[in-house]
């Protein structure tokens, strides 16, 4: 078909399915205007649908996130989970941030569950990210769906989804639900109002008594103990954790906290920063600023879902210290650990998880220590089923982590949540406050006893899916025994572990087939060691949210002082070697 007859048909099939004026104004402009080459971008491919759900830029068309997207996306969805056992009376739990149209996103997805009959227990203004699992899990729903973009920059806006075990959902029920989403296009009659959910009788209004139960659920995980004279700031990244961690401090006894006012209350423009995102360079300026003027030692910080934790320490008079992930989950391990040896529980019951591309310093933790430790794919729709298939074989499932600042240290929430990781961190800090010592100080006899494990993680900007797949292409075709490098600057690669749909591959395995499952995206890890003794692991991966090739780069050693120059080394030989960045423009 030629390009303006296809063309043509997609504008005609996008505005006889959109009643929203401003999206259908798009479309008509850019028709009227000839913009073929922008309407194929918006038109001729679809926003795919995976374990992260929707996420992308809001504006007219089938790759973004609008009112038809999210209302193609909730009929899918209803559809499917209609098929599971009581799943009109056990309903789904609905909830939103403070995004521009969220609101209305989460009325026209609470549209599509009622005109199926399902109950709606539906949240009512701004709510955390963790709520929506947590309301699944108490009130026994169906799924659960939460309109967030979590961290993206405030043009962007989400639709993440929960299943029936509380937990993101992982394949195969994600092609079954994409599945259900192009069998269900059309929008169903009354699906563009959202004006009058909230009276309908199948939708509950449960927002404050989860809210209650949520925090009585804090102040059990944490009773109080002694108090600490600690001067803490907290920022909420202009989002939703100012309230509920107002909240939490309260209920487990923590004296309040100071706030950066700038950023405490929800804006979706997210004003003092561009990318409202807890580990982008620079964006806890203003908290330090904040900091240093009330004379904080700690700051805690929540992404905008609150979701994500990130904490800082001031170790000198004009230096602050500011976690990375990795740090911040070895921090975490080592409060649970320190809390079984104190109660005398069996550390062989007990079981951490973390994420494939996080610190090996959890591992190293769990040999030392006697717990169980298992890895997972990257993803806390991973890390948190991986809790459940535990939880089942008899686990105490105590931490799991993802080195993108994400943790969930509750038994009842296998989600990252930001509020609890905030309070842990806080009763550790505490703790050691009375002992006259600090977090960072614990963090420096935490590598004396386990071993020295330094981090360099980022990103290579790269939009375009050729130039990805070609940059791949080239790790998996060398003259080397498996055909990928056999060296990265001073380390030789000594395994290689490829999870990518197609090329699985696992140099380490007796069949060299991988025990993780494999993806379509792609993913490798190499393993080796330097001649000097140094052991580096490297996950190299694309993005499923963003134009980006990211890699995590880990170097151990029981050397601290040579961490940094091999990192450094590692890190050189993988832009001008491996990844060839002069050479592709990037």
């Amino acid at each position: 078909m030629p390009q303006s007859s296809r063309i043509d048909e997609l504008v005609a099939e996008w505005l006889r399915y959109d009643k929203n004026p401003e999206t259908r104004s798009e479309i008509e402009h850019l028709w009227d205007d000839g913009e073929w080459d922008e309407l194929d971008a918006r038109l001729g491919q679809r926003i795919e649908f995976g374990t992260a759900g929707l996420r992308a830029k809001m504006q007219a068309g089938y790759s973004s996130m609008n009112d038809l997207i999210v209302i193609q996306a909730a009929q899918g969805l209803a559809a499917h989970l209609s098929t599971l056992p009581d799943a009109l009376k056990r309903g789904v739990v609905v909830g939103h941030d403070h995004r521009h149209n969220s609101k209305r996103w989460a009325g026209l997805t609470t549209r599509a569950f009622l005109n199926r009959g399902f109950k709606v227990y539906s949240y009512r203004g701004v709510v955390h990210t963790p709520l929506v699992p947590f309301g699944v899990k108490k009130l026994g729903a169906v799924g659960g769906v939460m309109v967030t973009a979590s961290h993206n920059p405030a043009q962007d806006n989400g639709w993440k989804v929960y299943y029936e075990n509380a937990v993101q959902i992982i394949p195969p029920v994600d092609s079954a639900i994409a599945d259900a989403i192009l069998e269900n296009l059309e929008p169903e009659d009354e699906a563009w109002d959202c004006d009058t959910v909230r009276e309908h009788p199948l939708c509950e209004d449960k927002t404050n008594n989860m809210r209650y139960e949520y925090h009585n659920h804090v102040a059990a995980l944490f009773p109080p103990e002694e108090a600490a004279d600690l001067a803490i700031t907290h920022t909420s990244f202009h989002g939703s954790a100012d309230l509920s961690i107002a909240r939490a401090f309260a209920v487990t006894g923590l004296p309040p906290i100071m706030t950066v006012r700038q950023q405490r209350d929800p804006d979706p423009d997210f004003p003092t920063l561009p990318f409202p995102n807890p580990e982008e360079k620079g964006a806890l300026s203003l908290a330090i600023d904040t900091a240093n003027k009330n004379g904080s030692q700690y700051i805690l910080a929540n992404d905008p879902d609150s979701d994500r934790f990130l904490a800082a320490e001031k170790i000198d008079l004009n230096q602050w210290h500011i976690y990375t992930g990795d740090e911040l989950g070895a921090i975490f391990a080592s409060y649970i650990i320190e809390e079984y040896k104190r109660t005398n529980r069996p550390m062989d019951k007990m079981a951490m998880v973390a994420s494939t591309v996080s610190s090996k310093m959890l591992g190293a933790m769990a040999t030392a220590e006697g717990f169980h430790f298992e890895d997972t794919l990257t993803g806390f729709k991973y890390i948190g089923n991986k809790a459940l298939e535990l939880e089942k074989r008899g686990y105490a499932v105590e931490l799991l982590y993802e080195e993108a600042i994400g943790f969930g240290l509750s038994p009842f929430i296998r989600d990252k949540d930001g509020i609890t990781a905030a309070i842990a961190f806080v009763r550790l800090a505490a703790r050691l406050n009375r002992r006259n010592t600090s977090v960072f100080a614990q963090l420096q006899l935490l590598y004396k006893k386990y071993g020295f494990f330094g981090t360099r993680n980022s990103y290579f900007k790269c939009g375009a899916n050729d130039l990805k797949e070609k940059i791949f292409r080239g790790l998996r075709e060398n003259d080397s025994a498996t055909g990928y490098p056999a060296q990265l600057g001073p380390f030789e690669v000594e395994n290689v572990r490829d999870l990518t749909e197609g090329h699985a591959f696992d140099s380490n395995q007796p069949d060299k087939k991988p025990v993780l499952p494999v993806s379509a995206g792609n993913m490798i890890t190499f393993y080796g060691k330097a001649q000097s003794g140094e052991a580096f692991v490297m996950t190299i991966r694309t993005s499923g949210t963003e134009p980006k090739i990211k890699y995590y780069l880990e170097v151990s050693s029981k050397d601290q002082t040579t961490i940094d120059v091999k990192l450094t080394e590692a890190e050189n030989a993988l832009a001008s070697d491996w990844v060839k960045t002069s050479e592709l423009g990037l």
